[in-house]
């Protein structure tokens, strides 16, 4: 008895194009949809495009540091202030030097200029000095520095004054934690009310040495003198202690203020300096329930010195047992310290930071520390008429270049050319809606040279669609079906459409890498568009043509379908032959 025939496989790739189809329909719907949620329908503009602001810094030397203005301290500078304002770098903010201490920024409309113009102009050194007073901001009696009780006062009313980060964050070690019980994970308020003793208790935690090294006096009559005349509620009196703060020697006491002006403090001699941060970061606490915090490394002998000083201020009382982070004279943060933190790194917790908060503090950690000030020398008004007439010019020839692309592909593929087209259409809506939502995402701006990009993508994507349609013609002339030919033919267009866009998005990642300013626009708008060709390719020709090639007019070979055998010049069919069963003679 013969066997019985198996069923046939369906030939691989046919799958479920229609689900394909849906799916990529879902996606543009969701991008669209959050262009609306988000209230951004067109993309954001550079400067070239939508005008924006200009301003020069001009570099000065820090007292002591008579050379420090010298190209490599200003490259430097001008790098931090580019990563700083520019993000992932396709913010358009461009940020050049400009002779021998001049550093030229431009901010594009759209961008919030005064958050840049603080943070390009906050690149003075960075230092971590220990607590030793806190007040209100405002002017305040002559405090009597014999009296512990009044620095606990102090420490209350700027508790209440402050209402933001200041004393409410502390600082703990995120590789070691402490075996005995801290105020780490509570309510800050709770955190605030528990001061560590004085005297170290056997725990899991370091414990400082019971001979301390010499620490710094307590405020002397003349600081507290400055401490109670200084008014940080006025952006004047912030501005004086800021100057006077940054131009004091590391080793030094200071009155300063907090940015907001509602706490002022008399600060000791620097223990820690900005360039002793390796690196900081923010970072969400899902775990420890913490929400946003920022994670800092400091170098080798950075962590030493950090070590020492937290080792000296966890035995310490309130408000003396917190470090405040100085950058350009003002205080951007007075964590409080309850145990010794080794190991090089720390976690600021508990200050109810936000994450656009904890990414400011976590920036100014990691690219605040430079040998240089700098202070605005001139601003002006940048005007986007040259701007919108490139852009108007560039726009008419990628229409002229689009419109003759079109006619060559009815042209040449009539009824394929509908594939080509709506795979445009939805490669061309997956881009603007991408561009759109990445302007309030990462601060991507849209310049003169990312739209040259996205018209040198309309030819990548158009490749694609002729290097897939190509291998179905070749096999329609080797004498298969339709649906055979878009079956078999994939495979072989796949690897070819996968080299081609690799190269392409290697050439732009490498772009991206090595250039700066504009260039950056062309590179990265060049690799997005590459990345979507093959989404656009994969997700939704592929499956359109699995589809069409199960309709009559391109199954059969209308004329006009664009895969006619005869126009094609195709074999006769492919026919197996049969062979007669041959039979076993019997000896």
């Amino acid at each position: 008895m013969a066997a019985p025939k198996k069923g046939r496989r369906a030939p691989a790739g046919h799958g479920h194009p229609g689900r394909t189809l849906v799916l990529i329909l879902v996606v543009m719907i969701g991008l669209v949809g959050g262009m609306f949620w988000y209230g951004h329908l067109t993309p954001r503009l550079g400067i070239d495009l939508a005008g924006g602001t200009s301003f020069t810094l001009a570099a000065q030397n820090q007292p002591g540091k008579p050379n420090a203005i010298n190209e490599t301290n200003m490259n430097t500078a001008a790098g931090i202030m580019e990563r700083r304002v520019n993000g992932l770098g396709v913010s358009e903010t461009e940020v050049q030097t400009q002779g021998n201490d001049h550093i030229i920024v431009n901010i594009p409309k759209g961008t919030d200029a005064k958050q840049a113009r603080q943070q390009v102009g906050t690149t003075a050194q960075l230092g971590f000095r220990p607590v030793l007073t806190i007040a209100p901001g405002t002017k305040t009696p002559v405090p009597n520095p014999s009296k512990g009780q009044q620095g606990k006062n102090d420490q209350g009313k700027g508790d209440k004054a402050g209402g933001k980060q200041g004393s409410q964050q502390k600082v703990t070690s995120p590789s070691k934690p402490s075996a005995s019980p801290t105020t780490q994970g509570r309510p800050v308020t709770d955190a605030l009310k528990k001061a560590p003793s004085a005297k170290p208790t056997p725990s899991g935690s370091a414990k400082p040495s019971p001979k301390p090294s010499p620490t710094p006096p307590g405020p002397g009559a003349g600081i507290a003198k400055q401490l109670a005349a200084l008014d940080c509620s006025t952006k004047q009196g912030r501005a004086l202690a800021g100057q006077q703060a940054a131009n004091a020697k590391p080793s030094d006491q200071v009155v300063a203020c907090n940015q907001e002006g509602t706490q002022k403090y008399v600060l000791g001699p620097v223990a820690v300096e900005g360039m002793d941060v390796k690196d900081a970061k923010a970072a969400f606490d899902s775990q420890g329930g913490q929400g946003w915090i920022v994670q800092m490394d400091f170098t080798s002998d950075g962590g030493k010195k950090f070590a020492d000083i937290t080792g000296k201020l966890a035995a310490k009382a309130p408000p003396q047992n917190q470090f405040a982070i100085v950058l350009d004279g003002a205080v951007v943060s007075d964590p409080r310290v309850d145990q010794q933190l080794n190991g090089g790194s720390a976690t600021i917790s508990g200050g109810g930071f936000t994450q656009q908060s904890s990414e400011d503090l976590a920036n100014m950690l990691s690219y605040g520390a430079l040998p240089l000030s700098f202070h605005i020398d001139d601003e002006t008004t940048v005007t986007a008429a040259l701007g919108g007439e490139q852009l108007h010019a560039g726009l008419l020839a990628g229409a002229i270049g689009l419109g003759l692309v079109v006619l060559y592909l009815i042209a040449y593929y009539r009824g394929l050319s509908l594939v080509a087209l709506a795979s445009l259409t939805v490669s061309a809506i997956l881009t603007y809606t991408i561009m759109t939502l990445l302007g309030p995402a990462i601060g991507f701006a849209l310049n003169l040279p990312a739209v040259c990009g996205a018209i040198v993508a309309i030819g990548i994507t158009a490749d694609s669609f002729i290097v897939y349609f190509e291998r179905i013609r070749d096999e329609i002339r080797e004498g298969r079906t339709l649906r055979p030919a878009v079956e078999r033919g994939w495979p072989r267009a796949r690897r070819t459409i996968l080299v081609s866009d690799f190269v392409s998005f290697l050439a732009a990642a490498v772009l991206f890498i090595v250039t700066v300013g504009k260039v950056k626009g062309f590179a990265f708008t060049l690799g997005l568009t590459t990345l979507l060709d093959v989404v656009v390719v994969f997700l939704f020709t592929k499956p359109l043509m699995t589809l069409l090639a199960r309709r009559k007019f391109f199954a059969n070979g209308h004329p006009w379908s664009g895969l006619d055998p005869k126009r094609l010049g195709a074999k006769p069919p492919l026919r197996r032959r049969r062979t007669a069963p041959t039979q076993t003679k019997e000896a």
